[in-house]
């Protein structure tokens, strides 16, 4: 084999990319090749999962973005004419070094240079350049957009100027052919520059779906990304049908007056190799007391926990603390304790409101002894291995729930403790799910809105329900999908761009706190409001051992807090909420009546009919 694909945008690029990563790289590999790359626009969202799938299927997975390069500086926010407010760069790490260093560039792209899109500079690939292979990209490159201006000159010195950044074997000049008239034309300047410079050229697909056949549906996405329909003239579209994984055959049939430049796709994958770390945590240290180390300082406040927690404190009592203690030793947890011991004692100490508990971490005594919950372990015979497990190694996990009103204090707090570039929100995909999918693509095909509502409302309303289970359930839409044409053409292009990512938003609670920098870990973007937060999710950030937490904002906590404060203010008595009967034949008579509105976790149906 001598081609691998090195321009590929996937369901990453939102509403952009319709490639799905699962079906990608079962593609490349049906087609013999080894490798893959990934180049989704200006992010990294993808990279971890593309990795993973890969490696599963014995491909070589090449982890790269195509970037936005600010014509003059990063910071510079002056409005030039729409298509040159930045140009199109596609970096490839080459090895851990150069992963590392594409994570800091594609991050400080919407932490300093975002205006419109993340944008870099020059400067930014300067600094960060080393381990990174750069490709001259599509039309949108800055080397083309000069050469379709007939500017030869600039363009030579701008491929001169990427390859002084890049070095010598860095930096290539890169041919597409999509049937696109301009392509034909800046292809012959690339071949003409690449004769002058020495540089070397490379063939890319521009991908942007699977397959050729998925044409149709990659342009319904277009239009839900624009807001556009298909009937609408002046909207985006890939013109031509070209923009998917095509075998080597083809690309040699599109290039045969290039045929080194094809093999260099194999050399330049066949460089690129990155390897990444799954399950070893990175967790920040908790600055101790003088004099102490972080296991001594947990073990002394477990012990002055346990004296104010019993009395007597029996042996039975201290041998339970010493094996969680050691349990929690052993496992690489020590800090873990002390961090959320400390924030949590800092909401206390400022009145703000923490809940009792909840989760398998009610079942540990050292959380109990910490005060980290307010539930005796002992008493309600709780399991500690519910929570630790040295036979199943994975994070604690302690969800703590605060005041829905003062919870940003104690993230305020975490943030001043741990510095800002070390504590951050962490993103969360919204997909195309099926009801949703099927409005969207009946609103870019122009169908009657209470056609296509009756069809959507066919999809039962059950969670992480497909349109192809609903098709199996509901023998009416069954029906209609096998008799009814323009059914079947909304179903099937529905089907294509289900689960598709569709918008990212903020974790409601979760935040990641890292011992080092969190670029270093992991690349950062933008939320919609300006809050920096992770590109990686939840679980993916687990996976590569970062400590995330959860700070739960909870209503009710508030709701409890201002009715003990007026009730101490008429009764004049000092309330103190865990001293409550737990048998109070008053709020247990409510309870059996199900007169629970408002009461966290037992208002829903279920619970009330129970």
């Amino acid at each position: 084999m001598s081609f691998a694909h090195l321009h590929v945008h996937t369901e990453y690029s939102l509403l952009d990319g319709s490639n799905k990563i699962k079906e990608y790289v079962a593609r490349v590999k049906e087609l013999g090749m080894n490798s893959a790359a990934i180049t989704d626009h200006g992010v990294m969202y993808g990279v971890i999962d593309f990795y993973r799938e890969a490696k599963s299927q014995g491909i070589n997975p090449i982890l790269g973005c195509e970037v936005y390069v600010a014509p003059n500086s990063r910071f510079d926010r002056e409005v030039t004419g729409g298509e040159d407010r930045y140009y199109h760069l596609v970096l490839l790490a080459e090895n851990n070094e150069g992963y590392a260093n594409l994570m800091k560039i594609v991050s400080k792209g919407f932490v300093e240079g975002y205006y419109y899109k993340p944008r870099v500079d020059k400067e930014l690939l300067r600094k960060y350049h080393s381990g990174i292979i750069a490709l001259s990209a599509c039309l949108a490159g800055e080397v083309s957009r000069y050469l379709m201006k007939g500017l030869y000159d600039e363009a030579k010195k701008a491929a001169l100027e990427y390859r002084d950044i890049f070095g010598k074997d860095h930096f290539y000049l890169e041919l597409q052919d999509h049937g696109l008239p301009d392509q034909g034309l800046v292809n012959q300047q690339l071949l003409k520059m690449s004769r002058e410079t020495g540089i070397e050229l490379v063939a890319t697909n521009d991908v942007h779906y699977t397959y050729a056949k998925d044409e149709k549906a990659h342009d319904i996405l277009l239009c839900i990304q624009t807001g556009k329909r298909l009937a609408d003239e002046n909207r985006m579209r890939y013109e031509g049908g070209q923009y998917y994984i095509k075998s080597e055959e083809e690309m040699k049939s599109l290039f045969p007056y290039a045929l080194q430049a094809l093999e260099n796709t194999q050399k330049i994958a066949d460089r690129c190799l990155v390897e990444i770390e799954f399950g070893v945590t990175k967790l920040p240290k908790y600055d101790v007391p003088d004099g102490y180390t972080s296991w001594e300082y947990l073990r002394k406040l477990c012990y002055e926990g346990l004296e104010k927690r019993y009395h007597p404190v029996t042996e039975e009592l201290k041998e339970r603390l010493t094996y969680e203690l050691n349990t929690i030793k052993t496992m690489g947890y020590v800090d873990y304790f002390l961090i959320v011991w400390d924030f949590i004692k800092y909401a206390r100490d400022n009145d703000i409101m923490v809940g009792p508990g909840r989760g398998s971490a009610a079942g540990s005594i050292v959380s109990y002894s910490l005060g980290i919950t307010q539930l005796d372990p002992i008493r309600y015979q709780l399991l500690f291995e519910r929570f630790l497990n040295p036979e199943r190694v994975s994070m604690p996990d302690i969800d703590i729930d605060f005041c829905f009103e003062r919870r940003q204090e104690v993230i305020d707090y975490v943030v001043r403790k741990y510095g800002k570039d070390r504590v951050v929100q962490i993103v969360t995909f919204g997909t195309l799910a099926a009801r949703g999918v099927i409005r969207d693509v009946g609103r870019v095909m122009d169908m009657p809105y209470a056609f296509v509502d009756s069809i959507a409302k066919m999809i039962p309303n059950e969670l992480n329900i497909t349109i192809d289970k609903a098709l199996q359930m509901n023998h009416e839409l069954r029906e209609l999908y096998q008799g009814d044409e323009e059914v079947a053409h909304l179903i099937d292009m529905s089907r294509r761009l289900e689960g598709l990512p569709r918008h990212t938003s903020m974790h409601a609670a979760g935040v990641v706190i890292g011992s080092r920098p969190l670029v270093e870990f992991v690349p950062l973007s933008r939320g919609s409001d300006g809050t920096i937060v992770t590109q990686f999710t939840m679980t993916t950030l687990e996976e590569l051992g970062l400590l995330k937490m959860d700070f739960l904002g909870l209503r009710t906590l508030t709701v409890i807090q201002n009715a003990t404060k007026l009730a101490e203010r008429y009764s004049g008595k000092k309330m103190d909420l865990l001293q409550i009967d737990y048998n109070d034949p008053n709020v247990l008579g409510m309870i059996g009546a199900s007169k629970t509105v408002g009461v966290f976790q037992l208002e829903s149906a279920g619970m009330k009919n129970f």
